[in-house]
């Protein structure tokens, strides 16, 4: 059963077309300007004004895998294309269409307002929306894997996978989860990794759940699960892991996911909690890898992100944050010494072993007449030595017979 866990929307302007369940209206409303001082947090987390130094994502089609999205809102006006409807995975159970995902659009490529409105981290990158139909959000945890039916080959999300892929996406995001794998995924990552294509998935928000407060450990939450992909965390503004945020091996990185500034659908916007928007902010780090370096494969991209993450655990990893909180400028740079160092060198044709003199041609096999001979004749003089050994002794033998 697909769905997006307890993430929460907070909205600040009231919208008529949002539900009462996943926003609450505040008196306090947030225009334009305000948004882009309110996310100023988050940009300076994933240093993203440095890395814009360098690429803001231009050429790069970000696969958003999630219930839609509204492009016509400003942030996302003409860089939106909207992929077929991918199923649902619990039919005739249905989220508000477009709420969350254009929440995460805008999160990865958002290109502001006139002088305001919200920037995603790859403002000049574009969304390719696969929408699909999710389960209701859960108000009190999570579901134990073993409720959940996963057993069927297909899935919506392994579609969603090779239509991002056939259709040139170099990043799939995918703010979303199921406890338990599925063949069916697993495959379409595989094939995905092997296109070279980038995969980031939430891990999702069981981490307060009475199964993780018990164990100390959270149920795996798939995509994120699935080798290759890229498990993503929730932090806080001081970059500590979210309570909510689930602890488990299948966490790589974090990213900021508490009171993270978003866009609604109709142009208002509101807070979120959760990993889904740890997720669109990796997504967006991603991006402006690919931009940079389209041909990095995916495992130097997880590499350039993990090994320059800040606010490193103790110990270098733990299974709460992961690596750390991403860099996103320290992670393009680590990207290009990276790609550099697995680059073959390009050698002259001619000289493939230098420039030095070439050996001397080795002999041709076959018998060595000196060699030849000297053989002949030690096996001549041994045979003569042991014949006349035989004669000496054969005499010998018969004069002492001799009466």
């Amino acid at each position: 059963m697909l769905r997006r866990g307890r993430g929460r929307f907070r909205a600040t302007v009231a919208l008529a077309a949002i539900s009462t369940a996943l926003c609450a209206a505040v008196a306090a409303p947030a225009g334009a300007a305000d948004i882009r001082e309110d996310q100023r947090w988050v940009l300076e987390a994933l240093n993203a004004p440095e890395a814009w130094r360098v690429t803001k994502g231009a050429g790069v089609t970000v696969a958003l895998v999630d219930d839609g999205v509204d492009d016509d809102v400003a942030e996302l006006r003409g860089k939106v294309t909207v992929g077929p409807d991918m199923g649902s995975a619990d039919a005739g159970r249905e989220s508000t269409a477009g709420q969350h995902g254009t929440a995460m659009a805008a999160l990865i490529a958002g290109a502001g307002k006139g002088d305001g409105g919200l920037l995603g981290i790859a403002p000049e990158a574009r969304i390719l929306s696969l929408p699909l139909r999710f389960a209701e959000d859960y108000e009190d945890g999570v579901i134990p894997p073993e409720s959940e039916q996963r057993t069927r080959r297909e899935s919506p999300v392994a579609r969603a996978i090779d239509h991002a892929v056939d259709n040139g996406a170099q990043v799939i995001s995918m703010s979303l989860g199921a406890y338990g794998p599925n063949r069916a995924e697993r495959e379409a990552v595989s094939r995905a990794l092997a296109k070279g294509v980038v995969l980031v998935a939430a891990a999702g928000n069981g981490g307060e759940s009475e199964y993780a407060v018990t164990n100390a450990t959270s149920f795996w939450n798939f995509p994120a699960g699935y080798s290759g992909v890229i498990g993503v965390g929730a932090s806080d503004r001081e970059g500590r892991p979210a309570p909510f945020s689930s602890d488990n091996l299948s966490v790589l990185v974090s990213a900021p996911g508490v009171d993270v500034p978003v866009v609604l659908p109709g142009g208002g916007y509101g807070l979120s909690d959760g990993t889904s928007s740890a997720t669109a902010l990796v997504a967006g780090v991603a991006a402006l890898i690919k931009a940079k370096y389209p041909d990095i494969p995916p495992h130097l991209v997880s590499r350039a992100l993990t090994s320059t993450a800040r606010l490193t655990p103790v110990d270098g990893y733990d299974d709460h944050i992961g690596f750390g909180v991403v860099d996103a400028a320290a992670a393009l740079g680590r990207a290009g010494e990276l790609l550099a160092a697995a680059a073959p060198v390009p050698v002259a044709e001619g000289r493939r072993f230098g420039g030095g003199p070439l050996p001397e041609e080795p002999d041709r096999p076959g018998p060595e007449p000196v060699r030849l001979w000297l053989y002949g004749a030690g096996l001549a003089a041994g045979v003569l030595a042991f014949t006349g050994t035989v004669v000496v002794l054969t005499r010998k033998a018969g004069s002492g017979n001799r009466l």
